[in-house]
């Protein structure tokens, strides 16, 4: 495994991140575990979960899954970088109550207590705002941080979804307190979405914040959905379903996997390459639901790719450019 420095801080995190997402809804207890163990093992030390997943009517039975496979002991906790996220409404479906979403200082501290309960730790490395909440003010949300730092309740903050100018409002906040700030920023950002590139990740770049990839293969679409679906008869569902539904984004998706073919590469593999290759990413999320996929993320992290094949995907799918130059002269 590879690693590399957080951001502006001192943290090292391997250059893979595990997503736990589908622990619960998709994978059982029993085999996310195994599935920790093997990352583990393979030197991923960076796991990522937030206290709604699990959702519906079993939110937080994700973090009650991760806590449970550090309940086993043997260095899990410690060996672990742990991030988790605040913002979603956690009272039952149908139960909505004023001050249980979003990021004022009440909720907060309801959240990260519920979260160390359920993680079954007395620390959470990196806590991370799910989205913005534009309702509460960012003097009040660091407040709120600095406490839960001094009490050793989290190490570091982060952000999740949000635009560049927030990070900038974050961290020039924080400045003003003293405080650290965000130290990195969770965005959508695969071949195929490379808005983040225009604002999202320079910003991050400017004030020091590690960039944390999700959905590096776009819900499927660059996982070699054309090639499984004439193997297989797989039909593709959801992200992936839709793009092929569009004829110009289908044949973008044909020319992606005939360049990865030609040159022997997986398609899912090849993509989680390329984000390695980018300025300002740390890792990207990879949320396997089973053994397989895990291995398969971990071949990209050793993949090297030639200037060939990175000029290929250049052309298949082209950046938007740089801020203000994508859009003013």
């Amino acid at each position: 495994m590879k690693y590399t420095q957080l951001g502006r801080t001192g943290l090292k995190v391997s250059r893979l991140v595990l997503g736990t997402m589908n622990f619960g809804p998709l994978t059982d207890e029993a085999d996310s575990h195994a599935i920790m163990d093997s990352a583990l093992s393979a030197g991923v030390n960076y796991f990522d979960t937030a206290n709604v997943y699990g959702w519906g009517e079993n939110k937080g039975r994700t973090e009650e899954i991760v806590g449970s496979w550090f309940a086993k002991g043997g260095e899990r906790r410690d060996k672990t970088v742990l991030a988790t996220k605040v913002y979603g409404n956690m009272a039952a479906d149908g139960d909505a109550w004023p001050n249980h979403d979003k990021l004022s200082a009440v909720n907060i501290r309801r959240a990260v207590e519920a979260s160390l309960k359920r993680l079954q730790t007395d620390y959470i490395d990196i806590y991370q705002f799910h989205h913005i909440d534009r309702s509460t003010p960012f003097d009040e949300i660091w407040q709120a941080i600095d406490v839960l730092i001094q009490q050793g309740k989290i190490l570091y903050a982060g952000s999740s979804n949000f635009p560049g100018y927030k990070i900038a409002q974050a961290n020039e906040a924080a400045a003003r307190r003293g405080s650290v700030g965000l130290v990195s920023e969770q965005c959508l950002y695969n071949l195929s979405e490379r808005r983040a590139e225009m604002e999202v990740i320079p910003a991050a770049q400017e004030y020091g914040l590690g960039v944390i990839p999700w959905s590096p293969l776009g819900g499927g679409v660059l996982g070699g959905v054309i090639k499984k679906e004439v193997a297989g008869g797989r039909r593709a569902s959801g992200r992936a379903a839709d793009a092929l539904a569009d004829p110009a984004k289908r044949a973008q998706i044909q020319s992606y996997e005939d360049l990865l073919e030609k040159h022997g590469l997986e398609p899912g593999e090849a993509a989680l390459a390329w984000l390695l290759t980018r300025p300002g990413i740390t890792g990207p999320i990879v949320g396997p639901r089973t053994q397989e996929q895990l291995d398969s993320a971990l071949r990209a992290v050793e993949l090297e790719l030639s200037d060939e094949v990175l000029t290929g995907l250049e052309e298949i799918f082209p950046g938007t450019g740089p801020s203000p130059e994508a859009f003013a002269w």
